[in-house]
């Protein structure tokens, strides 16, 4: 006697008022948590079986009609109404994954589980077209610039290694004057088929990896993989108002896949700067002044990003008084507005005074009766 099959909300841990919302976020935690390619080898069996059940309650979740099927018959609804193949038409297993391409996930999580994991539902079309839409892997690197440099932007030669498709046989992997042949495990197709309780699920081929061909004689550049290391020098334009951490993503500049490229990541460092101290957007200095400046204001000589300039400072300017340069320093990198240049005063007190001086300072602290 065939076992009972298991209430489709128990699977996936839900109420059955829970909204599609719900319902999508059970699934996805479950999918990425039993997924048969993220298990230790020896549990694979049992993920899979309840990989199988925890998709077919989805399948049927997710659909307002066969929900609706589902909560007035049960089991026995859906069996009558769709053969088992027919459960899964129509249900929507992408959008319960958020679009990660900014992160250098291609078409998004669930391309990246089940696609290029050789994974497709009931014989789906992909076949061969899983292993091809697998993008190049995104690359990163460091590169450290002066403070000026962030303040105005400026261009950066960097060395990158990377793998690219092979000079020497195009991409094919075969020797030159040599082809692949069909692959005898899978005759071409890309996939095989396995499957239990008419869940069939389609996995790339393990002999050809997809590709419903093999290799016979490899090229001896690349070994038959298709590509080779090589270091390039590529100039990145730095825009100006880059901090320690900006992250300046180079499309296409990453390494090469079996359908498109990756991207490239450079990951900014500013250096020290050994005059000024950046806080965000603005920039900050001390500069010292003698006892007369400041006693009696004046004109200064203040360093900037852009060159000296002269600033005025008020008699009586105290230590540790601070005046504001104007759209002196970083500019903001997306552009609204310029940072200003912070400068502190501190004031210079002499330590050895000729007799003149010791007789008016003398002076001075009497008529200040001090």
């Amino acid at each position: 006697m065939a076992a009972a099959k298991r209430d489709y909300y128990e699977i996936l841990g839900v109420h059955k008022n829970a909204s599609l919302d719900e319902i999508k976020k059970a699934y996805r935690e479950l999918a990425l948590k039993f997924h048969p390619d993220r298990v230790p080898h020896e549990q694979k069996k049992e993920a899979e079986e309840k990989f199988k059940d925890i998709s077919e309650a989805y399948a049927v979740l997710s659909d307002t009609n066969k929900r609706a099927l589902y909560d007035q018959y049960g089991h026995a609804g859906i069996d009558q109404k769709y053969a088992q193949e027919d459960i899964f038409k129509g249900a929507d297993f992408s959008s319960v994954f958020q679009d990660l391409g900014d992160f250098g996930l291609g078409g998004g999580l669930f391309d990246e589980i089940f696609s290029d994991l050789g994974y497709d539902f009931f014989g789906g079309r992909s076949g061969r077209a899983s292993g091809s839409r697998r993008r190049g892997r995104d690359l990163q690197i460091s590169v450290s610039i002066t403070l000026e440099e962030a303040a105005t932007g400026t261009e950066k030669t960097i060395t990158v290694p990377r793998y690219e498709t092979c000079p020497v046989c195009s991409g094919t992997g075969a020797r030159p004057g040599t082809r692949k042949t069909t692959c005898p495990q899978c005759k071409g197709s890309g996939h095989t088929v396995a499957g239990s309780r008419g869940f069939y699920i389609q996995q790339t081929c393990p002999r050809c990896s997809g590709g419903g061909a093999v290799i016979q004689s490899p090229c001896p550049e690349c070994r038959g993989e298709g590509r080779s290391k090589i270091t390039r020098k590529i100039k990145v334009k730095i825009p100006a108002g880059v901090d320690t951490g900006s992250n300046l993503r180079v499309r296409g500049e990453g390494e090469t896949g079996a359908a498109s490229k990756g991207d490239l990541y450079v990951i900014i460092e500013i250096m020290p700067h050994s005059v000024f101290q950046r806080h965000g957007n603005d920039i900050f200095i001390e500069i010292n002044v003698n006892l007369g400046k400041a006693v009696l204001g004046g004109e200064i000589i203040v360093p900037t990003l852009s060159g000296r300039v002269d600033m005025k400072i008020p008699a009586g300017t105290q230590p540790g008084s601070i005046f504001r340069l104007k759209a002196k320093g970083i500019p903001d990198l997306h552009g609204r507005d310029i940072g200003d240049e912070l400068v502190r005063i501190g004031v210079e007190i002499p330590k050895r005074l000729t007799s003149e001086q010791r007789r008016l300072m003398e002076e001075f602290a009497r008529l200040n009766k001090e």
